[in-house]
């Protein structure tokens, strides 16, 4: 029998449900178990694929194209999972389900409600994604972890806590545990325990007790023993089920932070984990996740120094809008020994426009730019910044700075070169301008022009190295694959009537799509490290597996040694995906596109 953990969260939003959740994951990953992952996300919307990163945080992308919450980018991250959309549930996917099912007369003639029908469905889509494998043993996991978004209380929330009422009658007291994670201020120096009352009351209010109460404290100020055992007289748990996670110094020195609390022995005894058999090779694979993940943060607290990266962006007001890049680039430093400094720095400061408007702040961007060791030029859309970013890709390739452009950094580095290599002046993206005479980046065929939800070219793709780019020091951080996979999010490509023009000139497109026909990557061979990817390496990152462009920039942003070692100790690159399967070339309806592979919205 799957066991359950749910994590709920009280209070305030945002308050690490996220990172709580997959440290509690990570911890038991430890002890041998098979862990999966679930979030929870109480909002209409069928996916996150069209919200704005300033509001929601970044899009997080899966294998099979599905477009969801940045948290499961944690579970994978943390549990070295590969998860699918179907570990995001949302109210909009529930009631969708629902409506369906009505339609198709499936409740036989009943009045459809919230109670039975909407909570019934919640508690049928977890139990059955959570026996869905999820890692390179094609096991079902022994334990799922449930990430409740919203905060207890919230009227959007109400049909997902009652579904979790249930769910614990369902599957017995002996597979469900409940983690409530609060917020226990710190006022004056008292810490105050008023609002975990309040919360836990409330949850005990709508059916649900709490196996362990998560104290939240915004300072580095650990949990008192005497607020813990205020907490634990007025919310009805034992002492040793009140945890406090204070601010450490890193994300990832909270698994230790709640292993030191006995975390892992509680769950052990209130789920009755000593009964699932564990396989001897599934214990030692746990004792190395341990000893890597300690020598990990042990590293961390002694850097050889520091290593400073600009992301030179446009959603740069949220910084939740670039967490995978920002993840990707502290696994890198870490391998590195480097305490990574990263810059965020908004592109249009970069432009002449600010200069008359803003002139402080357009020399403060420019000596923020100057100053950094590497650049780094992500994913977005839309026509505002986009200049800046093209002036900082000239700078840094003029410069010989190394240099990292995803997606849309991919794309306008292409611009960057046929206006000012190829002497291409007008050139552009047609996304800015759809009348530019010199289209160099265009609409890709068979991409919808009319629904935006899903139907970007999404996805787990694969790109083939060109012939005769053994050079490639790309190439090399991939363990010199011939073939890697890699996640997509995009609807504009290089256009292919420029692509002889601009390889001519010298810009080395050494990875394709499979046919060939689809630029997917370049890069300059007479440059320290000046590398482009369609795709979005930053997706699939691990801390104890680097994403290799990322880890290519920040090792050639510490020194020309510091890369060499890299690409040598990377000749054992392992990827994260145990079993690649490369899109079969279906949109949503099933039915091929313009005869052009394309993953659309199942």
């Amino acid at each position: 029998m799957t066991k359950y953990i749910v994590v709920s969260g009280g209070v305030i939003s945002g308050i690490g449900k996220g990172v709580i959740a997959s440290s509690t994951g990570l911890l038991l990953k430890m002890t041998g178990l098979k862990v999966t992952a679930i979030k929870i996300d109480p909002y209409m919307n069928i996916d996150a694929g069209t919200m704005k990163p300033t509001e929601h945080g970044e899009v997080y992308v899966l294998n099979d194209g599905g477009e969801v919450d940045l948290d499961l980018g944690n579970y994978e991250r943390y549990l070295d999972v590969i998860l699918s959309r179907e570990n995001n549930i949302t109210t909009g996917k529930i009631y969708s389900e629902v409506i369906q099912r009505e339609r198709r007369g499936d409740y036989l003639g009943k009045t459809v409600q919230i109670v039975p029908h909407v909570t019934t469905a919640i508690q049928d889509w977890i139990e059955r994604v959570s026996h869905i494998p999820v890692d390179d043993t094609d096991l079902a996991p022994d334990v799922c972890i449930v990430e409740l978004g919203g905060t207890v209380g919230d009227i959007e929330s109400a049909p997902f806590i009652e579904a979790m009422r249930q769910f614990q009658f369902r599957v017995g007291h002996e597979n469900f545990a409940l983690i409530h994670v609060s917020l226990v201020p710190d006022m004056h120096g008292e810490q105050k325990t008023k609002p975990t009352q309040a919360t836990v009351r409330d949850l005990r209010g709508l059916g649900l007790t709490p196996d362990l109460v998560a104290c939240r404290l915004m300072s580095s100020r650990p949990l008192e023993e005497a607020t813990k055992a205020k907490i634990s007289m007025f919310c009805h748990v034992g002492k040793d089920q009140v945890l406090g996670v204070h601010d450490v110094s890193s994300v990832y020195h909270v698994p230790m932070l709640l292993a030191g609390q006995g975390l892992v022995p509680y769950l052990q005894k209130r789920l009755q984990l000593d009964t699932i058999s564990i396989p001897k090779e599934m214990v030692q694979r746990g004792h190395s996740i341990k000893e890597r993940w300690t020598r990990l943060t042990e590293g961390q607290e002694r850097p050889y120094g520091q290593v400073t990266i600009v992301l030179v962006g446009k959603y740069t007001d949220v910084t939740d809008s670039y967490m995978s890049v920002t993840k990707s680039l502290e696994h890198a430093a870490l391998r590195c020994n480097r305490k990574l400094n990263l810059q965020y720095l908004e592109s249009s400061h970069l432009e002449p426009a600010t200069l008359d408007v803003a002139p402080a702040q357009y020399h403060d961007a420019w000596r923020t730019l100057v100053m950094a060791d590497g650049v780094l030029v992500p994913g977005g859309f839309g026509d505002r910044g986009t200049e800046g970013m093209i002036l900082a890709t000239k700078w840094a390739r003029e410069q010989k700075k190394p240099f990292l452009g995803i997606c849309y950094g991919f794309q306008l580095a292409v611009v960057e070169w046929a206006r000012n290599v190829c002497g291409l002046h007008d050139a552009h993206h047609t996304e800015i301008d759809e009348h530019t005479p010199n289209p160099v980046v265009v609409y890709m065929p068979e991409i919808s022009k009319t629904q935006l939800g899903g139907t970007m070219r999404l996805g787990l793709r694969e790109t083939l190295f060109t012939p005769g780019t053994e050079w490639s020091k790309l190439r090399r951080l991939y363990g010199n694959a011939s073939v890697i996979y890699e996640r997509h999010r995009h609807r504009w490509e290089v256009n292919p009537l420029y692509v002889d023009r601009l390889v001519d000139s010298g810009l080395e497109f050494i990875g394709k799509d499979e046919r060939g026909e689809r630029m997917q990557a370049f890069e300059l061979k007479d440059h320290p490290y000046f590398v482009g990817l369609q795709a979005h390496p930053e997706f699939c990152t691990r801390p104890l597996n680097p994403s290799p462009p990322f880890l290519g920039l920040v090792a050639a942003s510490v020194g020309p040694n510091m890369l060499e070692e890299q690409m040598v100790g990377q000749s054992c690159y392992k990827s994260p995906h145990p079993h690649p399967h490369p899109h079969t070339g279906v949109d949503g309806q099933g039915k091929e596109k313009d005869g052009r592979k394309v993953n659309g919205d199942v």
